[in-house]
């Protein structure tokens, strides 16, 4: 056993080797989280208490890093700065993937409340609204993003004349994220519920 956890985390490691480090380390250890609950403790409650805890780190997470690129994207966009655009850039991607796996096994797995709960809810409906108008913001500065990304990688230079627009975007996309806490709240709280 203890070979196949040792290959499987080679295998992680392996197919994240062209993130960050901290990238590489964080997407590492949730996977390792799941696996771990998957073979040794399917205890719901503290799978329940575990999932919880993820969303709502990946909740600051977020937060952190969609605001920090809209700080970085105002700033001076030389070499240094595009690296914390790609750096904020990175870790607001590993939130929303934590973001959205936690909250569909939370939403599937059941460990809340019933599924049919949260699919009749309006508070929930609200919030899963917002969190798509989020997605459908990210279409636009994630394509410019990778664009970047592959001129830096090729020596090129960037055009950096849409940066402004893109920290106005991460700017609302921050502001959506806070109003998803508010609407989370109240339906934590009942609100919604029937």
């Amino acid at each position: 056993m203890r070979v196949a956890r040792t290959s499987l985390a080679t295998a992680l490691l392996r197919s994240c080797s062209g993130l960050s480090s901290q990238l590489a380390s964080l997407i590492f250890l949730y996977g390792t989280v799941i696996f771990l609950y998957g073979t040794i403790s399917p205890n719901m409650s503290t799978m329940r208490l575990t999932l919880a805890a993820l969303h709502l780190i990946a909740l600051g997470l977020g937060l952190g890093a969609v605001w920090s690129r809209a700080g970085a994207l105002r700033g001076t966009l030389d070499r240094e700065g595009l690296r914390r655009v790609f750096s904020a850039d990175a870790w607001w991607g590993v939130a929303a993937a934590l973001w959205l796996s936690t909250g569909l096994a939370r939403l599937f797995m059941g460990t809340e409340k019933a599924t049919s709960y949260y699919m009749t809810n309006p508070m929930f409906h609200t919030k899963m609204g917002l969190f798509l108008v989020i997605l459908l913001l990210e279409i636009w500065p994630m394509t410019v993003l990778i664009r970047w990304r592959r001129q830096v990688a090729r020596q090129g230079t960037v055009d950096t004349a849409p940066a402004p627009r893109l920290a106005t975007v991460s700017t609302v996309e921050a502001a959506l994220v806070v109003v998803i806490v508010f609407v989370a709240v109240g339906m934590a709280r009942g609100y919604g519920a029937s």
